[in-house]
């Protein structure tokens, strides 16, 4: 009698996962990785933020210190540590809006967003719940706070209202039932990735400080959002497998791709990647030509873009969470690993703007 495990579906999108064009410094990771990690694991214990040692080793395979360290790999440590203690806390709460259970509908996740985002402004307001998810935010929060200039925190904040905008945003879709168009998902999907979240903590550790009409100048506005989509393209990729027994299909750019071209996952996936690639293109494009002219402060900004583009990758190839996804093991395996690949060139060597409106003005930035 075989009693082995049966092996996991096949993922729809392959056998392996395509090239990745990312022409950037790789694998650099804050030395004191192991340290944060540790620190911020016994933080999520001391709070009993996970009900249970299966939502446990669950919560812990996001990897998220590690996408921290990878994103952030110099710098402040303590400033590293509370931005992956955001990230462990962030994942419980993008697990439950992405888990497809009814009660997780466009006004409950618009609800808690709206009561979370006033607890970040205010911890005092006392407009959630108590309970463990609860008081480990509070502490987030008022850590927050203590640490962040009033200029920060107001980033902060901006990057967690585009995260939790753009997840009502997929609630709705999903609640919808139909799949959006390429020009509305290149507007709206990256939201949820939470870029500007994340861009935050990378200046706060390596104590970068631009002033505000060069952070919000349209050509830098332009570079941010273009490493965005790359990063949350990358993302879709990566997590591809661990959402697709979601019915109606989640919102990603395979799946809007391949409703808009009626072709199955798998033949939607170059044509993503050429998306994505010519996109990156622009990237590197548009971020040389701001370092041409930029002082040491926008230097070292762009600097971390670049790391953020890059460490997501490196991160999300080692995440049990995307190589051993939940709804094909029990557990997570802690080897799982995904085999990466990079690309010497990127796959659509145009560089002029897709067929996108949404996507056009980062390409007048560049000159294009």
């Amino acid at each position: 009698m075989n009693t082995a495990a049966p092996a996991p579906r096949p993922s729809r999108l392959g056998e392996r996962l395509p090239a990745f064009y990312c022409p950037l410094p790789r694998d650099l990771v804050h030395p004191e990785a192991k340290a944060v990690e540790a620190r911020a694991v016994a933080w999520l214990d001391s709070f009993g933020l996970y009900p249970d040692p299966v939502e446990r080793a669950w919560g812990l395979a996001t990897h998220s210190a590690d996408f921290s360290c990878r994103i952030v790999p110099e710098g402040d440590a303590e400033a590293v540590l509370l931005f992956a203690q955001w990230n462990y806390w962030a994942n419980a709460i993008d697990d439950w809006q992405d888990s497809g259970a009814s009660e997780v509908r466009t006004a409950a996740v618009a609800e808690h967003g709206v009561r979370l985002l006033r607890t970040i402004e205010n911890p005092a307001a006392a407009v959630l719940p108590d309970g463990p998810v609860t008081r480990a935010l509070i502490d987030l929060v008022d850590r927050t706070h203590a640490l962040l200039t009033p200029f920060e925190l107001r980033r902060f904040i901006e990057g967690t209202r585009d995260w939790l905008l753009g997840a009502a945003w997929q609630a709705a879709r999903a609640e919808a039932g139909g799949m959006p168009g390429p020009n509305d998902f290149a507007a709206m999907g990256g939201l949820a990735n939470g870029t500007r979240f994340s861009l935050t903590w990378s200046d706060v550790a390596r104590d970068v400080r631009l002033p505000a009409d060069v952070l919000y100048s349209p050509a830098l506005q332009a570079l941010t959002d273009a490493a965005g989509f790359v990063v949350s393209a990358d993302n879709d990729l990566f997590s591809y497998d661990k959402d697709d027994h979601l019915e109606p299909l989640e919102v990603n750019l395979v799946n809007v791709i391949a409703r808009a071209e009626g072709c199955p996952p798998a033949a939607a996936v170059p044509m993503a990647v050429a998306l994505r690639d010519r996109v990156m293109s622009l990237f590197l494009r548009l971020r040389e030509r701001l370092r041409e002219r930029a002082d040491p402060e926008l230097a070292r900004h762009l600097e971390g873009l670049g790391q953020y583009v890059a460490g997501s990758i490196a991160w999300q190839s080692r995440a049990p969470r995307y190589a051993s996804p939940r709804n094909r093991h029990a557990l997570p395996d802690p080897e799982a690993r995904f085999e990466i690949r990079y690309a010497d060139a990127p796959s659509d060597p145009s560089t002029r703007p897709p067929a996108l409106p949404a996507l056009a003005r980062w390409w007048q930035q560049a000159g294009a």
